[in-house]
């Protein structure tokens, strides 16, 4: 996997072939990245990345500047492996070993973007689980997403908060919108 843009672009993070993982693929995450820059300035904002694997996604955000990441999954070597690639590069990255549900489930920290990547061979009703929880906790600020990455197998947009997809190959990235900015936020 390589790093898209940013102070680290083009940079190559070799992940051990024995993690449980399917990184997002260049032309998904680069499309994904366009989208977002044209919603946020990326170094003013917290995020939180789900299902985490190799951390791909917290690169990238580190590499453009968000300051405040938070990166979560249950499996300790990608953890680990997350954990020692910020390191070596000094990017802001924290890193928490849990189970993605019951963090949702107990957490009280809010980001402006939650970043969602669960295996693909989730039932939809696992699927469901995150912006359930995601909403009925508030964890997003105010113009927040939640953004879930799964297979164009897999139907959300009938889930409640749901916005609008994008699609790119087998790739499909679901955005579901937070509260919105009132008039005193901005």
């Amino acid at each position: 996997m390589r790093i898209i843009s940013g102070v680290f672009k083009g940079r190559r993070i070799t992940a051990p072939r024995n993690l449980p993982v399917r990184p997002t693929t260049d032309m998904a995450k680069e499309a994904l990245f366009n989208i977002l820059n044209n919603l946020y300035y990326l170094d003013d904002i917290s995020v939180i990345d789900l299902f985490a694997g190799t951390g791909n996604i917290s690169y990238e955000f580190a590499s453009r500047g968000t300051e405040t990441i938070l990166a979560i999954d249950q499996d300790f070597g990608c953890v680990k492996f997350i954990t020692d690639t910020a390191e070596g590069f000094k990017m802001p990255i924290k890193t928490l070993k849990s189970d993605v549900f019951k963090f949702l489930a107990n957490t009280k920290q809010k980001a402006n973007v939650i970043f969602a990547d669960p295996p693909y061979d989730f039932p939809v009703e696992e699927f469901s689980k995150i912006p359930e929880l995601v909403f009925a906790n508030e964890l997003l600020e105010a113009g927040g997403l939640l953004i879930v990455e799964h297979s164009k197998h897999t139907p959300l947009s009938h889930l409640p908060k749901f916005s609008y997809s994008k699609n790119y190959g087998g790739n499909v990235f679901s955005f579901f919108e937070g509260p919105e900015i009132s008039d005193e936020e901005e």
